[in-house]
């Protein structure tokens, strides 16, 4: 008998993370899923941590060349059983009733799609549960990523689910490297289906250790965001540029005490006061002091990043982006 959900998780070098998820699938209220992991031509590979793991989940691993992440999760859809297909990261980790809220949220609004929020967790490292709070922060993103009222909300591969015949219907992926699910979410809409937000049906989403990783992950995002609008051009928003403008202002301030040490001590003023929203919005959203300062440097980095990779593929000029 075939399961109804099947969970579909590309790895690339995080057998660690790796393991973290299957253990939180592990401990899942409800059970009638298959998990099939497909590593993508990883130098690290998690094969071990699975073949330990299939004795206790129903489990499936892969080992393909590396394509980039959409690829690899279509070559996992398209080997797998379930009637709908379910995306995590694996660097996420999955509440033990996910599936059970999936559920109750399928039952109510007969989606085709559905997509849900990503939190941080108190295990997390204090950087870590910082930038997850930061990449979910409505002063920040303006509520993109994960919120139910929110300006150009759309699920994302890292808490994604559908029908088989979503993918059936429109070939899954394209050959993207970034912004792959955005573009996918794009075409899903534009082809007709029913897109929900499940705002109970949430993952823990384990961001990097280090903020120059950090910084370099936030500056790919920027970068796809361009080639996105390229492509999509209503999909290119106002708030998509404050984070360019803030990177732009930062470079300007000296200019601006220079020329008006009134007008310096203005723009200063003003990011003290942003800063400070932020980590009050930090304080009452985690309930955490240490949360609410370490969000501080994440969300400069994070500004910082996606500006700058919003920015320099702006000054890259048009080129066109593989279908």
């Amino acid at each position: 008998m075939n399961p109804k959900y099947s969970i579909i998780v590309a790895v690339y070098n995080r057998p660690d993370e790796t393991e973290e998820l299957l253990e939180s699938l592990t401990r899942q209220l409800y059970k009638n899923f298959e998990i099939i992991i497909v590593e993508d031509g990883s130098t690290n590979p998690c094969q071990t941590i699975c073949e330990r793991y299939s004795s206790r989940i129903a489990l499936t691993y892969y080992f393909k060349p590396n394509t980039g992440p959409g690829p690899t999760r279509n070559y996992g859809m398209e080997r797998a059983r379930g009637a709908y297909f379910v995306l995590f990261d694996s660097d996420c980790v999955i509440p033990v009733n996910y599936f059970n809220e999936a559920e109750k949220f399928l039952e109510k609004n007969n989606p085709d799609v559905w997509g849900g929020p990503d939190r941080g967790h108190w295990q997390f490292t204090l950087r870590q549960q910082a930038m997850a709070f930061t990449m979910t922060s409505f002063l920040l993103t303006g509520g993109m990523r994960g919120a139910k009222k929110s300006i150009g909300w759309q699920p994302r591969s890292y808490n994604m689910g559908l029908r088989r015949e979503v993918f059936e219907k429109t070939g899954g992926f394209g050959n993207e490297r970034i912004a792959e699910d955005s573009l996918w979410s794009i075409r899903i809409k534009e082809a007709g289906f029913a897109v929900k937000y499940a705002e109970d049906a949430f993952v823990y989403h384990k961001r990097r250790s280090a903020w120059r990783q950090f910084f370099r992950q936030v500056a790919v995002f920027g970068k796809g965001r361009v080639q996105i609008g390229r492509r999509y051009p209503s999909e290119l928003r106002l708030v998509h540029w404050i984070p360019a403008l803030f990177l732009l202002g930062l470079f300007s301030l000296p200019l601006a005490f220079f020329i008006n040490p009134y007008l310096g001590s203005l723009l200063v003023s003003g990011l003290f006061l942003y800063f400070s929203l932020i980590a009050s919005e930090g304080l009452l959203r985690t309930n955490s002091l240490a949360v609410s300062f370490a969000a501080i440097p994440s969300a400069c980095i994070q500004l910082a990043g996606y500006g700058f990779g919003f920015l320099k593929e702006k000054i890259r000029g048009k080129k066109s982006m593989p279908s």
